[in-house]
């Protein structure tokens, strides 16, 4: 179906942070699937450990125990404040069971009644799927346009905008509780590579916490070591009661999560299911990427080359101030930020892949890096040379 605005770039094999086409041509790839793979392409222990998978099993239904399903889940409560986690397919899938479990919350928890919709509060320029709930609380109304009607109980607020958000709270709240849940991306990504504001989400936190309002973070493109620390969360200084993950944790094969506290986890069998979530040989990989990134010490890697990103994207602002506004970011998810009248990110992510690079508009004024965290010194020296020819290819 015709879904998708295609490149012609007709993609064949990987290996490491390169990309070769079908003609044989080589791109250093800083898209990584969208923030996907992790260890980068055709990883080597990746690749054996999914192999062996295979061999043994790689699928039963959670009808059964899965003990790499389990192991997993102790892997990621192990490395983060949570104590209980349900496995899905992708982002969408986790928001999904992030939502209904908000619902629940609101419904037993603060005593909304059942002809009300709980609300769920959520921020302007956010991205948080495109299954129907999930885009609904979608803060972009371009995505809304044309599956209207829209699901009922999602209200919005300008993220980082603490007074707006309190006075969102207020309005909704006037005639009693209404609201079950705040969901909230500690860095927006698809909504132009904004930070979340540390003194904000304290200020959040500490209203859900006055009201038993949950308080969700959707981690699928800043978790699993993207921002130099596991988890985006940690970069605030604030812990969720729950959080979603996907995109980087199967490290390019499809998985989702929703982890939360035990005192938050309202869901009883029957109340959500995935037929394929948390099966084996996706569950293997999860583990295998999880390790990998100790076993490497990516976290400090992914620190010491961001700095690098966030240092070279500056050069590149100060070189070209005609065309450049700024960047922003975490690790390595950083945005160069276009001034108006530039090209625009499309045009730029179309320059630089003739200068083999491969870069992601988050946004028409933001280019999107997100390399595999793998990506080595000079890679990503050379990326930011490519990038600098692809701007002044433009002019």
């Amino acid at each position: 179906m015709d879904t998708y605005a295609r490149f012609p770039l007709e993609l064949v094999r990987g290996q490491g942070v390169w990309l070769w086409d079908s003609q044989g041509r080589r791109y250093l790839d800083c898209v990584a699937g969208i923030a996907v793979c992790t260890l980068g392409h055709s990883d080597r222990r990746l690749r054996r450990a999914l192999s062996r998978q295979l061999a043994r099993l790689q699928h039963v239904s959670n009808l059964y125990v899965i003990p790499e399903q389990q192991q997993l889940a102790a892997a990621i409560t192990a490395r983060s404040c949570f104590d209980r986690v349900f496995f899905c397919n992708s982002g969408a899938e986790a928001n999904e069971a992030a939502i209904k479990l908000a619902r629940k919350h609101g419904h037993q928890v603060r005593g909304i009644s059942g002809d009300a919709a709980p609300l769920i509060l959520t921020a302007e320029a956010s991205f948080h799927g495109r299954t129907l709930a999930a885009v609904t609380a979608t803060g972009q109304p371009k995505y809304h346009r044309g599956f209207e009607p829209m699901v009922q109980g999602f209200r919005y607020f300008p993220y980082n905008d603490a007074a707006a958000f309190e006075a969102l709270l207020a309005r909704c709240e006037a005639q009693g509780p209404r609201v079950a849940a705040v969901l909230l991306e500690p860095l927006q990504g698809e909504g132009g590579v904004h930070p979340g504001d540390q003194a904000f989400f304290h200020r959040v936190r500490q209203c859900c916490d006055e009201r038993g309002i949950l308080l969700i973070f959707d981690e699928v493109q800043i978790g699993v070591g993207r921002s130099g620390a596991w988890w985006g969360y940690e970069r605030l200084g604030v812990e969720p009661d729950a959080f979603t993950l996907a995109k980087g944790l199967g490290g390019g094969i499809p998985i989702g999560a929703l982890a939360v506290k035990r005192q938050f986890d309202h869901f009883c069998p029957g109340d959500h299911a995935s037929t394929f979530g948390g099966n084996p040989f996706a569950c293997r990989a999860g583990l295998t990427v999880l390790a990998e990134i100790e076993r490497r010490g990516l976290l400090a890697h992914v620190q010491r080359l961001g700095d690098r990103l966030e240092q070279g994207l500056a050069d590149l602002v100060c070189r070209h101030p005609q065309l450049l506004e700024g960047h922003r970011g975490w690790g390595l998810l950083q945005g160069l930020v276009l001034r108006d009248g530039a090209p625009s990110a499309p045009a730029v992510v179309k320059a630089a892949l003739s200068q083999g690079l491969l870069v992601v508009p988050a946004g028409p004024t933001v280019v999107r890096l997100v390399p595999p965290l793998t990506i080595r010194p000079r890679e990503l020296a050379l990326a930011l040379e490519r990038l600098e020819q692809a701007l002044l290819s433009l002019v």
